[in-house]
């Protein structure tokens, strides 16, 4: 896939007008299966669900990955009636799929150049967060481990009570938003997956396509990403441009970079309408 000239005046225009970036975490942060089928692990929890619950629904049935098998599997809880005398099946799921990340976490590849944008975003001015469909714990053991933990004011993981909050559903996205207290168009969210560019057009925010797959890119544009990028080298470029721009006399740099004085100021609010702490 090749970043084209429109893309890189999409990410001029994005890194213009916001303030804060919210990440998913596999994918865009983190290669964290490898590639790795997590067929096995859905195995395991429907064998639970059956043994409490009886015949499967077949959304859950021939579901063969291990975090697409949480949402269905609370669906059919709900859908049950009369409902199930326990509940275990979803607190075991849960509890088998955070493990497998916590496992995971500790061979995960970080995306290539990941830790040098976050710095380069950071050394900017804006503020960053994780909403992401995995366990809060192993996203945070991860960044730890990368030493970038203290660059991300939050790290907002699926809800561990109910699945049906995971993306596309926004909830992370509006925690991550609280958190930063920040308004929606004033966040970008980057994201791997459809499902990531679905949340962020139901919370309001902006959001970057992260992807090889042309195809999926393909699909993003259609669906209303404001850009998709096949590397973080060509994000950290636009950063490190915008940066070099700064000094220039030309009216669009000079609105740049009088933007980015005053998102650096804790009292003057943004054009977007929250007021911005560094």
């Amino acid at each position: 896939m090749q970043d084209t000239d429109a893309t890189r005046a999409a990410l001029d225009e994005l890194l213009g007008r916001v303030d804060a970036v919210l990440f998913d975490f596999d994918g865009p942060v983190c290669d964290l299966f490898a590639g790795l089928s997590t067929a096995g692990v859905a195995d395991r929890i429907k064998r639970i669900a059956r043994r409490h619950w009886g015949a499967l629904d077949p959304e859950v049935a021939g579901c063969d990955d291990s975090h697409g098998i949480l949402r269905p599997l609370r669906e059919m809880y709900e859908r049950r009636t009369p409902r199930p005398r326990t509940a275990r099946p979803l607190r075991k799921a849960e509890a088998i799929v955070a493990g497998r990340e916590r496992r995971a976490v500790r061979s995960a590849a970080a995306a290539p150049g990941i830790t040098e944008l976050v710095r380069a975003l950071r050394l900017r001015g804006l503020r960053l967060a994780v909403a992401s469909n995995n366990a809060e714990q192993p996203v945070r053991a991860f960044l730890r481990r990368q030493g970038i933990l203290d660059a991300f004011t939050a790290v907002c993981g699926r809800d561990p009570g109910d699945a049906r909050r995971m993306k596309p559903c926004p909830d992370s996205v509006h925690r991550a938003l609280a958190a930063l207290d920040r308004s929606p168009g004033c966040c970008l969210l980057v994201g791997d997956q459809l499902t990531d560019l679905r949340a962020a057009r139901a919370a309001g925010t902006p959001f970057l396509g992260f992807t090889a797959d042309e195809a999926r890119r393909t699909r993003m544009l259609r669906e209303g990403a404001d850009a998709v990028i096949g590397s973080h080298a060509v994000f950290l470029a636009a950063v490190e441009a915008l940066e070099a721009r700064r000094g220039q006399p030309d009216s669009r740099s000079q609105k740049e970079s009088n933007h980015a004085r005053v998102c650096a100021t804790k009292t003057v609010p943004c054009a977007c309408g929250s007021s911005l702490v560094t």
